[in-house]
């Protein structure tokens, strides 16, 4: 049984996080100072998990990347079956154009 990147990927994450931590409050002044414990060991899980875990978030990046691509052939094919195409005929209004002013050079002319 093969365990999904992303599970991996999340543990190691918190063991990134929460091994720092539990070193730091062993620490007598981060016993005080919890919140401060918190900060360094979430920079430094941070830290840990951009070097380390290269690998592992990679392989979830490509399991979403192919998830989202298989998705979007599936939106697609709906889509087409649903669109008959363009209506033509006399229920069909045509789209009105945009009526633009006056250009620039005619500006000038009627000011003088």
């Amino acid at each position: 049984m093969k365990v999904p990147p992303v599970l991996v990927y999340s543990v190691l994450r918190l063991l990134a996080f929460l091994v720092p931590l539990g070193l730091m409050l062993l620490l007598p002044i981060f016993r005080q100072n919890w919140l401060l414990a918190v900060v360094f060991a979430t920079l430094i899980g941070l830290s840990l998990s951009l070097l380390l875990l290269r690998r592992p978030r990679a392989e979830v990046a490509q399991r979403l990347a192919e998830r989202r691509a298989a998705a979007r052939v599936r939106d697609e094919d709906v889509e087409d079956a649903e669109d008959p195409g363009p209506k033509t005929g006399p229920d069909r209004a045509p789209a009105r154009t945009r009526r633009r002013g006056p250009r620039r050079a005619d500006r000038r002319t009627r000011a003088t």
